[in-house]
């Protein structure tokens, strides 16, 4: 580590006089020794971004005290500017010195001081400018009121020839070059979150040429993605889009990005998911069929490895998009879920129910409604709308008279898409029995939520599995919210459910969406004692 050390400062101190002389020399043998060591240089300067990248900007000049002189010196050298990546890396070395909070006058000059000397790298995108101080300070201008504004300047220059060059049409003659735009990409990549330089990402972003191929470096595409992931930078939605449709594995790590966060939250808040869902700005994306294919395989692949996560299946039924790109559904089914239940006046709420349950069967079991890919893709278009969910229990709490068997069959196939027509049809028998008990004790005096309880359990010594347990406590949890009579038990009925912690981060989503839903399915009352149950839990 020692020798290593040694090595690097020596290679350093190697470096500066060989810029230094060839800065004071410009004749052809001074030219043909920059050319000779132009490959070295440039590897050396990656070494020195290697280490300056891990430090802050005080750290670098305790340790480099004359790295902004060796640095300014390969800035003002037009032939290390024009040699392969060196360009690119002298930025990135230039960014590494930027002080992110200058908190002292010497901090905010030494901040000019290099939007100056990045304001003279970019130049050669647009102006042959060999002498660039020289006009200011002829007008008493100092550099460090003039580089903003030439920084500003430049990159507005830049903007407006991207604008120009998109908006000439058939002008072949003034399209920015293919090399130029990928070479103006890949030295934008360390400036993507400078606010001096969002207008410039912008306006690259939604740039199109005329060419087959991409013009932008996907390393833009990425350092883009990732300041805006990490809120460094704020685009609007068209760059974003743009972004994504340019950029697909861009797409793909927004996605997961969400996934994470909707993973990651302690709580099952549909409020503070909704947020969530509405800041990666994916809904808006989405609204593009291209994209929406993308994130919506994602969901489907997602849903499969995590046995229908309910956080997953939270997200899909949360206005995500437009929910007419469902490529492997039946037309009949999608247009049939796609209304909104809540808009259905109470006493026709019945019929769609059951024509959803009918098309729903039918493309499950007897495949005569266009849908070839088995339950998994009807399961996966339903549960994008589980407000029939929500009304298919409704109805059947609130029916006295014996209950339609497809709002069972609906029910028993949103919660195990997975079984066969048999087991199916014995989980319709064991869901009616329990519908029935439930529906007893709610005219039986006093109520108990001792007995409610028991009535949810299996009733057989086989332990009744997962998804059927989710059934069970999803009647007990709507009769206790939804019916008035419930609603003095409710928080003893709870406390009885939340057994272990799995089922405990069950009920609160559940009382989350109760919560927050904005239709009429869900009176007020049983919204203020959603709320009431959640602060006690």
């Amino acid at each position: 580590m020692a020798q290593d050390s040694a090595d690097l400062a020596a290679d350093y101190q190697f470096w500066l006089q060989k810029l230094s002389a060839w800065e004071q020399a410009s004749s052809k043998e001074t030219q043909q020794d920059t050319c000779l060591h132009l490959s070295r240089f440039q590897e050396f300067l990656k070494q020195i971004y290697e280490i300056l990248k891990e430090m802050d900007s005080n750290a670098i000049l305790e340790r480099f005290p004359t790295i902004g002189q060796l640095l300014a010196k390969t800035c003002w050298n037009p032939l290390i500017l024009a040699y392969d990546e060196s360009q690119k890396i002298l930025i990135w070395c230039l960014c590494c010195l930027l002080n992110k909070e200058p908190r002292t006058s010497g901090e905010s000059e030494l901040n000019s001081w290099i939007r100056g000397l990045l304001s003279h790298v970019l130049s050669a995108f647009r102006f042959d400018m060999k002498e660039i101080g020289l006009f200011p300070e002829s007008l008493g201008y100092e550099s460090v009121d003039y580089y903003p504004s030439l920084l500003k300047n430049m990159v507005l220059s830049l903007v407006s020839e991207l604008r120009e060059s998109h908006l000439n049409g058939l002008n072949i003659q003034r399209w920015m070059a293919p090399e130029r735009m990928m070479s103006l990409s890949q030295v934008c990549v360390p400036l993507v979150t400078l606010p001096d330089f969002e207008p410039l990402v912008e306006a690259l972003l939604t740039y199109h040429g005329h060419e087959s191929q991409e013009v932008l470096s996907p390393e833009f595409f990425e350092a883009v993605n990732e300041a805006f992931l990490s809120k460094k930078i704020i685009l609007p939605t068209c760059s974003v889009v743009s972004l994504w449709f340019r950029h697909l594995p861009s797409l793909e790590k927004s996605t997961l990005h969400l996934f994470e966060k909707l993973f990651s939250s302690k709580r099952n808040c549909l409020r503070e998911m909704e947020c969530c869902i509405k800041e990666s700005l994916l809904p808006q994306a989405a609204c593009h069929p291209a994209i929406f294919r993308i994130v919506d395989e994602m969901f489907r692949f997602v849903l499969l490895e995590t046995d229908g996560a309910p956080e997953v299946l939270a997200a899909l039924q949360t206005k995500f998009s437009l929910k007419t790109y469902f490529p492997y559904g039946a037309p009949s089914l999608t247009a049939v879920l796609a209304q909104r239940p809540e808009a259905i006046p109470q006493r026709h709420r019945l019929q769609p129910l059951l024509h959803i349950s009918q098309l729903l069967r039918e493309a499950v079991e007897d495949h005569t409604h266009g849908s070839q890919q088995g339950p998994f893709e009807s399961w996966f278009l339903f549960v994008h709308f589980g407000g029939w969910v929500d009304l298919a229990v409704e109805q059947l709490l609130r029916k006295e008279a014996e209950p339609p068997a497809g709002l069972l069959w609906l029910l028993v196939f949103y919660y195990s898409p997975q079984d066969g027509s048999q087991r199916r049809v014995q989980s319709m028998v064991e869901l009616k029995v329990l519908l029935n008990r439930l529906l007893m004790l709610l005219r039986s005096d006093p109520l108990s939520a001792i007995d409610l309880q028991k009535a949810a359990e299996s009733p057989s010594t086989d332990p009744r599995p997962p998804v059927c347990g989710q059934l069970a406590r999803r009647l007990l949890l709507s009769l206790l919210l939804w019916t008035p009579e419930c609603h003095a038990i409710a928080w003893e009925a709870v406390t009885h459910m939340a057994h272990t912690d799995a089922v405990t981060h069950e009920i609160l989503g559940f009382l989350d969406q109760t919560l927050y839903r904005s239709d009429h399915l869900c009176v007020e009352a049983s919204r203020k004692l959603a709320g009431e149950l959640l602060q006690e839990l």
